[in-house]
């Protein structure tokens, strides 16, 4: 309720919308609906018939490359020489260049020889490159 303090007219009407049963309101509304929120999710047990569809093919071998401290390549464990980056990725890939190509380089190599390798790859035609790194617990 609102109320002027003035005392000369005692009985004068405010022309103010009080909220506060517009909040009360809305809170009561809020709790219904958290409360009947999960109850409206019902488990119905269904026995669904089986498929004549073929499976999905396993994902294929992932193409690794390795690049080791002292600057010499891996292509999963074979060693690679540089001139035949190319050649070995397409035989690993089966000419797919779409393929991702999984980068791993020893920390101890210059960032400079890691980005060197990654602009081979580009120019091999293979784009799709992630790095591979071992997962600390530092700074958790």
């Amino acid at each position: 309720m609102a109320a002027r303090i003035d005392p000369g007219d005692e009985f004068a009407e405010t022309h103010e919308i009080n909220v506060t049963p517009f909040i009360d309101v809305m809170l009561v509304l809020l709790i219904i609906f958290m409360i009947a929120a999960p109850l409206s999710t019902v488990d119905v047990a269904v026995d669904l018939p089986t498929s004549s569809a073929q499976p999905n093919p396993s994902p294929e071998k992932p193409v690794t490359l390795t690049l080791k401290p002292d600057l010499s390549l891996l292509l999963g464990e074979r060693p690679l020489a540089r001139g035949d980056l190319a050649a070995a990725l397409d035989r690993a890939a089966n000419g797919d260049r779409g393929r991702r190509v999984f980068l791993r380089a020893d920390k101890s190599v210059a960032y400079g020889e890691v980005m060197a390798l990654m602009d081979d790859l580009r120019a091999a035609g293979y784009l799709k490159i992630g790095l591979v790194g071992i997962q600390s617990d530092r700074g958790r």
